[in-house]
């Protein structure tokens, strides 16, 4: 294994978000903590408590999911792309990197990125209700986990992308719904019926629950099921990203 170019490519991509920190951390941090500050004040007036949980607690685990689900999505989504229209992807194609090294340096780096603001979004979060964290391995696992396969669904988006407007439909049109309807700002065992049924195919509503478990030491459903689902889609992803690079889809002209 080529551990120097890895680490090389790695410290590119981390190197290259945070040359401009404000459009990359700062920008997803001022929303996420808006959300919090709109929808938890607006809304905690009118419901104190969801599960026993105070309001403002419980949509702290959602933001820190959906800070690190879209940026960990748009740092390895959009490297890899504009690389691809610049036509500086052949330098990496051409270097002695394998398909390995060349996923764990875009991957890394938007890991760093998706936890980056997460872990930023959790401090900001701190100042309003407190520091939370019943089960320390739990909640690690969902982080960690959660910016890794949201940066290889990018990585493996911007290889099928052509156009900008197909790398911007996956978390405009697909992501963005799912995670704000998956029960970030409201349990999902609480909506009527069926919608509450209908909630219960949503991906998302198992990942933002795992990570309420592990800060907040209860969720509706078992964080299992979350784990499951982030396992399975991680090794999935890797599987379809190790052989796209291999295969050079949609990167050999």
């Amino acid at each position: 294994m080529n551990t120097l170019g890895m680490k090389t490519l790695f410290a590119k991509e981390v190197r290259r978000f945070m040359r401009v920190p404000g459009q990359t951390v700062l920008s997803p941090l001022i929303s996420t903590t808006l959300y919090f500050i709109v929808f938890g004040y607006s809304i905690s007036s009118r419901v104190k408590e969801v599960g026993g949980v105070p309001y403002l607690s419980f949509i702290v685990p959602g933001l820190i999911f959906l800070g690190i689900a879209n940026n960990a999505f748009l740092n390895s989504s959009s490297s890899l792309f504009i690389t691809k229209i610049q036509g500086t992807l052949v330098d990496l194609l051409v270097a002695p990197l394998g398909p390995g090294e060349l996923l764990a340096g875009f991957i890394g780096g938007a890991m760093v990125r998706g936890l980056v603001v997460g872990v930023l979004t959790w401090a900001v979060a701190a100042l309003f209700t407190g520091f939370n964290l019943q089960h320390a391995g739990v909640t690690a696992f969902f982080l960690l986990l959660s910016s890794y396969v949201f940066s290889l669904l990018g990585l493996l988006a911007a290889m099928w992308a052509e156009k900008f407007e197909q790398i911007n439909f996956f978390p405009t049109f697909v992501m963005m719904p799912l995670t704000f309807l998956g029960g970030v700002f409201y349990s999902v065992r609480e909506l009527p019926s069926p919608w509450s049924q209908i909630s219960l195919f949503n991906p998302m509503v198992y990942m933002v629950e795992g990570l309420r478990y592990g800060m907040l030491g209860q969720s509706s459903f078992s964080p299992a099921l979350g784990g499951g689902i982030l396992l399975g889609l991680a090794l999935v992803a890797t599987g379809l990203a190790l052989v796209a690079l291999r295969a050079g889809y949609k990167l050999k002209s």
